[in-house]
């Protein structure tokens, strides 16, 4: 994925396809479920992304990581892994070469995450409703996490997957604060502020419209589905932007981050599910 002999064109369009696969994705909501599942685990959730954010900052000052690369690598463990990432991007502007090493890390974690959660998961002796729970909470990408509780059985999948898509919701307002917490630190000039993240606007209308709209519904999975492969090639493009100068220049360190970050949220969160305070 090293020497991309179109990188600017491929820069001129990832930033484009980015949030139009974003607004896509919300094709794939039922805000209805996603309500009923919030809020019930609204507590928890908000404890959740806010005690994985606050990790992430510290422990991106602790190994001596970038801004904007620990920020993608939080916000990734927080809520839904690239496709969260993704949608903090356009708002963020990090330089390709960080996301592309953010995502990366992410990625990665994923796969282990297929093999390792059912594993402990039957050390532990965790029940099917425990284990989905735990998938949903711990695993970045909701098809990790999905895949995850497949391999389990039972009644994880069903849990693991509403519990998921209502966390996956809190990219709203989460990027929406990036944003504005972006404005007030950069040190940009005025005229090169972080865009605006109307796509997010859109997220949410192109959710609204399929939950509420049942003649589109079927359009709707369409619209996801062709969301997600439009995400998958945009993700692709992005890091086929990597150059081996840009990853000696980053190092390890994101990665130690990633893997200290998701140990110490999966951790926490194992032991509140297993002494009975997250049900």
């Amino acid at each position: 994925a090293f020497g991309n002999p179109w990188l600017d064109r491929t820069r001129r369009v990832t930033g484009k396809l980015l949030a139009l696969s974003v607004v896509g994705l919300g094709a794939g909501m039922d805000l209805r479920i996603v309500a009923r599942v919030g809020a019930h685990g609204i507590l928890y959730t908000v404890a959740g992304i806010a005690t994985a954010l606050a990790l992430g900052a510290i422990l991106a000052r602790l190994f001596g990581v970038g801004r904007n690369v620990g920020m993608l690598i939080s916000v990734g463990t927080a809520i839904c892994g690239g496709s969260a990432i993704a949608a903090v991007v356009p708002v963020l502007r990090p330089k390709e070469h960080e996301t592309s090493v953010a995502l990366g890390t992410v990625f990665l974690l994923n796969a282990f995450a297929l093999f390792l959660f059912p594993a402990i998961g039957h050390v532990v002796g965790l029940r099917d409703a425990q284990f989905g729970l735990w998938s949903a909470l711990a695993i970045h990408d909701t098809s990790s996490v999905v895949g995850a509780a497949v391999s389990w059985g039972g009644t994880a999948v069903e849990i693991a997957t509403t519990v998921k898509l209502a966390r996956a919701l809190w990219i709203v307002p989460l990027t929406l604060a990036i944003a504005a917490w972006h404005r007030s630190v950069s040190g940009e000039d005025t005229k090169a502020k972080p865009g605006r993240p109307w796509f997010i606007a859109g997220f949410v209308a192109v959710a609204a419209l399929v939950t509420y709209i049942p003649s589109l519904q079927r359009a709707g999975h369409v619209t996801a589905a062709v969301a997600r492969q439009s995400l998958v090639v945009t993700l692709f493009l992005i890091g086929a932007s990597l150059t081996r100068s840009s990853v000696r220049a980053v190092g390890t360190r994101p990665l130690l981050l990633g893997v200290a970050l998701w140990i110490a949220v999966a951790s926490l969160s194992l032991g509140a599910i297993a002494a009975g305070a997250i049900a």
